[in-house]
């Protein structure tokens, strides 16, 4: 296999994909101080050199990924719906708890002794399970009872699966099929029924928990406290990564202390994932933080270019669903830290310390290469 085969794609994509990656030692290292000296008592190199393997990983399924014949991600699709709504059934009821965090969100995989967050592996099949539905079908004519068993039971089942232990996920994962639904052309009177449907869902979920909260796992009453304690000053509790997380913005300034010099990383838990940006503006100033997110940016306009170039209609849904997602996490994790929506848990991707979450990201970016690839191919062929 030669190398031109294996960076055959969007080329620039692929740069801001590498830059991220590089970037993210500075602050993964720096920022691992917490869980270093606070928690474990372990070194920072460590935690470097773990961040080291899961993108090396990463990248290695990235590629991998990126030669197959993304039509084939049609069928695959199919088969690993039943297979993720299993690994959500189980991680409901049997998951692990991680760094004391009272949300089953992960399984262990003993051969290898690591865990796994299927919520994560879950986004990646519903987009493309929902890609290759809008794909099949003409939504001009399609009648809404034609839609509840091949399109929005599947949704459901998987967002409802997700939603207990983790909130935050399930909404971005059903922000991004909205989104997906209304650029492809999904009849808007379905969406609202559906709306309607979640609203009803939710609500009934949220009355229920505050009327017998000991019948809910403690989980829903750690998104619900979220929510109704978000921007207040009297829960000092409930606001302490956030008023961390801010100082450190704080202490930035323009240009930042110095890589490694941060001070908040020693006092702000999740520094090295949900909260890295924190650290990142405070190592690297406002002007570190605006480059990050310029180059998401252009990451989102590299991913438009693929979808718009697309030669069918399954590549630009598959292409655009994936990138939303990316995205969507990407700008959440920045806007947790800068106090603009409640605290939330997301990872930002290529960046944040981590191990599946990143895995999926970067199976989502070959997938999204393949995609491009296939573009290359014939246009040159």
């Amino acid at each position: 296999m030669s190398l031109k085969n294996i960076v055959f794609g969007d080329r620039v994509l692929l740069v801001i994909i590498i830059l991220l990656s590089l970037f993210s030692f500075f602050p993964v290292f720096s920022s691992s101080s917490y869980l270093s000296y606070v928690i474990d008592g372990s070194s920072p190199l460590y935690y470097l050199i773990k961040h080291f393997i899961v993108l090396l990983f990463g990248f290695a399924l990235m590629f991998s990924i990126k030669l197959i014949p993304y039509n084939l991600y049609k069928g695959m699709s199919i088969i690993l719906m039943p297979i993720g709504v299993l690994l959500l059934a189980y991680t409901l009821s049997k998951g692990t708890v991680i760094a004391g965090s009272a949300a089953s969100r992960w399984i262990d995989i003993p051969i290898v002794g690591i865990s796994f967050q299927t919520s994560s592996l879950a986004a990646v099949i519903i987009i493309s399970y929902v890609a290759r539905y809008l794909s099949k079908v003409d939504l001009k004519k399609i009648k809404f009872k034609q839609t509840i068993l091949p399109l929005w039971l599947p949704i459901f089942l998987y967002i409802l699966l997700i939603l207990p232990s983790n909130l935050s996920s399930a909404f971005l994962i059903f922000l991004s099929i909205t989104l997906i639904l209304f650029i492809s052309g999904f009849p808007f009177r379905h969406m609202v029924k559906m709306f309607l449907i979640l609203i009803l869902l939710l609500s009934s979920l949220y009355f229920l928990a505050k009327t017998f909260p000991d019948q809910f796992p403690n989980r829903i009453d750690t998104w619900i406290s979220r929510v109704e304690n978000f921007n207040s000053t009297q829960n000092l509790d409930a606001s302490y990564q956030i008023e961390r997380a801010k100082m450190a913005i704080n202490n930035g300034g323009l240009i930042g202390v110095g890589a490694g010099k941060s001070i908040m990383k020693n006092h702000l838990p999740q520094s090295n994932s949900d909260f890295i940006f924190a650290i990142i503006v405070e190592e690297f100033g406002i002007i570190g933080g605006s480059i990050i997110i310029l180059l998401y940016v252009l990451m989102f306009f590299r991913i438009l270019i693929i979808t718009h170039k697309a030669d069918d209609k399954f590549g630009k849904i598959l292409v655009s669903g994936l990138g939303i997602l990316i995205l969507i996490q990407a700008y959440t994790n920045i806007s947790v830290a800068t106090q603009i929506i409640p605290v939330t848990g997301q990872n930002l991707p290529l960046i944040s310390s981590g191990g599946s979450s990143a895995w999926m990201t970067c199976i989502s970016l070959g997938m999204i290469l393949s995609v491009s690839s296939s573009i290359k191919k014939k246009k040159n062929g």
